[in-house]
């Protein structure tokens, strides 16, 4: 399990540079999922957030997961991002910062998105941004719920609600791109 964190930012990092523009078929099956005002927001994400979104969903699809709010969920779980979209050297130094002094990254997250903190604060802050534009979009309560809690540390236990087994799922197809 270490070898693959240890693989998993570096590969991230070079499926960010490369991300293909998701292809008509997969912004087809977007559609499928997404109400039109849903389906806005995601086309207003950065290439590689929307084909990392399409990732996840098909992960999630590919276990068997079927829950209509998930899949919504997994198209739209970064789309916060749009309200201050991230350059590359930015999600370096979110990396880099995360790692080097992790209790200050956090602390930079709480602030308001400026200057050289601004890529911290959108780190943090993106998944409550995500689920107000995801509720002003018509989005079902739980996947908005979902989108909310994305980057929530989960207790070890066995998830004990449908929204913690969904966010559960979500958090570890997410982790895998």
């Amino acid at each position: 399990m270490k070898i693959k964190k240890v693989f998993y930012r570096p590969r991230q990092f070079w499926l960010a540079i490369r991300a293909p523009t998701p292809t008509p078929g997969q912004i087809a099956a977007a559609q499928e999922l997404l109400n039109p005002s849903q389906m806005s927001l995601f086309t207003q994400m950065q290439a590689s957030e929307q084909a990392h979104s399409l990732q996840v969903m098909k992960t999630l699809q590919e276990q068997g997961e079927t829950h209509p709010d998930l899949m919504i969920a997994a198209l739209l779980h970064d789309v916060g991002k749009i309200r201050y979209p991230l350059r590359l050297w930015e999600r370096v130094l979110i990396v880099l910062g995360g790692k080097l002094v992790p209790k200050l990254a956090q602390m930079w997250g709480n602030g308001i998105p400026r200057g050289w903190r601004r890529p911290f604060a959108v780190a943090a802050q993106h998944p409550f941004w995500g689920a107000e534009l995801a509720l002003e979009a018509g989005t079902p309560p739980l996947a908005a719920s979902l989108i909310r809690r994305h980057q929530d540390i989960l207790p070890m236990r066995h998830p004990n609600t449908l929204e913690d087994r969904l966010l559960s799922a979500l958090k570890m197809a997410d982790s895998q791109h």
